[in-house]
């Protein structure tokens, strides 16, 4: 027997950045649900570095968000799709001041994002599927040495928001998670100062920074039919830092 928490026989999710850290452990949580998953990575040397362990039902392909042809093309690809999750995305410390790297930012971050939504929009319709985005806590909460970044996942929010009120009539969900600090490679330069690591746990209110599992299964429960009232909605998975 089904049950709201479960995924509908045939599920098959995208995971588009689901070669990286947090991508991995979404990827891993959909198969373990028991849904085929296609995961992508920007090109061969980041497939080559996952975390993914080859696993029934788990392929993986090299799509670079930034080009409109090669999205069109990933989504041609498939015959069905019940969930789409983006979360491909890049950030370049005090380097985003420049101008050609905010661009860069931005057309992975927030374009990249519209252009997957676009390109795999006709196959969601078909399943009345659901788009999960992953958006960040700096979506509100700015730092200073990332203006492109933060910009780009606030445009992340705003973008879901507009592409549930648009998609709704066809049965398409489109929500966002928002994480909060999250133990990954993206940051893992910064983590080696013990004592900025642990001022950052230190603010959390469960103390720890999350791991990446702990958002993977945020964006499953946004996929299942116990969420098929939510569209529209950004999940903040932050530890409760928000909250203080």
């Amino acid at each position: 027997m089904s049950s709201n928490f479960s995924l509908k026989p045939g599920f098959h999710a995208v995971v588009i950045g689901g070669a990286g850290d947090i991508g991995a452990a979404i990827s891993n949580q959909f198969c373990d649900l028991g849904a085929t998953v296609t995961a992508t990575g920007a090109n061969d040397a980041d497939l080559a570095r996952t975390l993914l362990k080859p696993r029934a039902g788990l392929s993986l392909a090299a799509l670079d968000v930034t080009d409109d042809n090669a999205v069109t093309s990933c989504a041609r690809q498939h015959k069905r799709v019940d969930a789409l999750v983006n979360c491909a995305g890049i950030l370049a410390r005090d380097k985003e001041f420049e101008i050609e790297t905010f661009m860069k930012v931005l057309d992975v971050n927030l374009t990249g994002t519209f252009r997957t939504c676009m390109a795999f929009h006709p196959l969601l319709a078909e399943t009345k599927g659901s788009i999960v985005n992953i958006a960040s806590m700096n979506a509100t909460l700015a730092l200073p040495r990332i203006p492109a970044y933060c910009a780009s996942k606030g445009g992340v929010v705003m973008l879901t928001k507009a592409l549930a009120l648009k998609w709704a009539e066809e049965g398409i969900r489109v929500n966002a998670v928002a994480p909060g600090y999250i133990e990954t490679a993206i940051n893992a330069a910064g983590r080696t100062d013990g004592a900025h690591y642990q001022r950052i746990a230190d603010r959390i209110a469960f103390k720890r920074w999350g791991k990446p599992e702990d958002i993977a299964g945020a964006v499953a429960f946004l996929c299942m039919p116990a969420s098929q009232y939510a569209t529209g909605t950004v999940l903040a998975v932050d530890g409760g830092f928000l909250a203080g």
